[in-house]
């Protein structure tokens, strides 16, 4: 790596670092400003509206690294030419694109970074984010979720759940149904209780069982039926656990990449439509790629206006990113009502502003 590719990473990161956390600064700063009548009202301790922040500064990274990596790029660049650097490195024989190779380099890395944010690590802090806001500010991220929880359990039991407390691990008014073996159309047993416990044998979640308590249970002969009420009564194993169960709580927003593709999967066997969530499965690939395109816009344009100050740089920074943000939004809402492929859709934007970026960076001197 020659002097000059240091230099340029070095002053690159330096400007991309600095406005990253200057965004997380502002994000959290507006935010708190909206939500912290809402942690008073509830009486939130102070430890968790830091852990609530904390748990946010993933989703504001994710959806600031495009612009400030457009920041450092114009900035960088700028600070090259209003310098005269720029004009010297051209001089000693070296282009445009070789200049631009180590801004390159550094949007790839980010690139890698970004994807691994965008797929993994945003939605386990998203989980303890919605997590805070479900218990604390009585928010429901989907209501859907929590509530009437049905699944089946084999080809003759039916299991409803009203409502599931994923802290006390108990499932609140619980209804199973078994069908009649030979024809399925039978309803031969039923069991209705106020709560269904998960009994665990050991640390293992997946080890253990569940306890039906206070509720009634139904036997339907052929002409006969009978009733009796219990306390407690063993169900004993049921194919889905309580990490199942949290597991289908978690919303799109809230699930890694292999949890959605499952979801996805999960879905279409049950004869839903998954176009909305096949965007969103994609977009996690599609978006982390912004930040190359940002460096076509960046670099070219600020080599060739010298006097590119910070405000400019700023303003520019912003109203691409903005443009940007409108196209992805406006394909999305087509690839949401199933009228273009969820591949398509997702990279839509990305293909849009990669042929502006190269036409830009051919109208500039080389």
């Amino acid at each position: 790596m020659k002097i000059l590719d240091r230099y340029i990473i070095r002053q690159f990161l330096v400007s991309f670092v600095f406005g990253l956390l200057a965004f997380i600064a502002i994000f959290i700063i507006i935010d708190m400003m909206e939500k912290l009548d809402d942690f008073i009202d509830a009486k939130a301790p102070t430890q968790i509206i830091f852990d609530y922040y904390i748990a946010f500064i993933p989703e504001i990274v994710k959806l600031m690294i495009p612009v400030a990596v457009l920041l450092a790029a114009l900035f960088v660049t700028g600070r090259l030419s209003s310098q005269n650097e720029l004009a010297a490195i051209k001089a000693s024989g070296i282009s445009l694109y070789r200049t631009m190779a180590p801004f390159m380099v550094m949007a790839f890395f980010i690139c890698c970074i970004s994807i691994y944010l965008n797929g993994w690590l945003v939605p386990y802090a998203n989980q303890k984010k919605f997590y805070i806001e479900r218990t604390h500010l009585n928010r429901s991220v989907n209501i859907s979720d929590r509530y009437n929880i049905l699944f089946q359990e084999g080809p003759r039991r039916i299991v409803s759940i009203h409502y599931y407390d994923t802290q006390q691990r108990v499932a609140h008014q619980v209804s199973i149904q078994d069908f009649d073996e030979a024809d399925p159309t039978i309803l031969r047993h039923r069991y209705d209780a106020q709560q269904m416990k998960w009994q665990a044998q050991n640390a293992n979640s997946k080890d253990g069982s569940w306890i039906l308590q206070f509720g009634n249970r139904r036997d339907f002969g052929d002409t006969t039926q009978s009733f009796s009420s219990f306390t407690e009564l063993p169900i004993g194993k049921l194919s889905i656990t309580p990490t199942d169960i949290e597991q289908k709580q978690h919303t799109p927003d809230e699930m890694d990449v292999k949890e959605l593709n499952t979801f996805i999967a999960d879905q279409q066997l049950a004869g839903q439509d998954v176009a909305r969530w096949k965007v969103e499965y994609h977009f996690k690939f599609a978006f982390p790629f912004a930040s190359v395109i940002m460096i076509l816009f960046g670099v070219p344009f600020a080599s060739s206006r010298p006097r590119t100050g910070a405000a400019l740089g700023f303003g520019i920074a912003t109203a691409v990113t903005f443009i940007y943000l409108v196209f992805m939004k406006a394909s999305q809402v087509f690839g949401y009502n199933g009228d273009l492929n969820p591949i398509f859709t997702a990279w839509l934007a990305n293909g849009i502003f990669l042929i502006a970026g190269i036409v830009n960076l051919f109208r500039v001197q080389k």
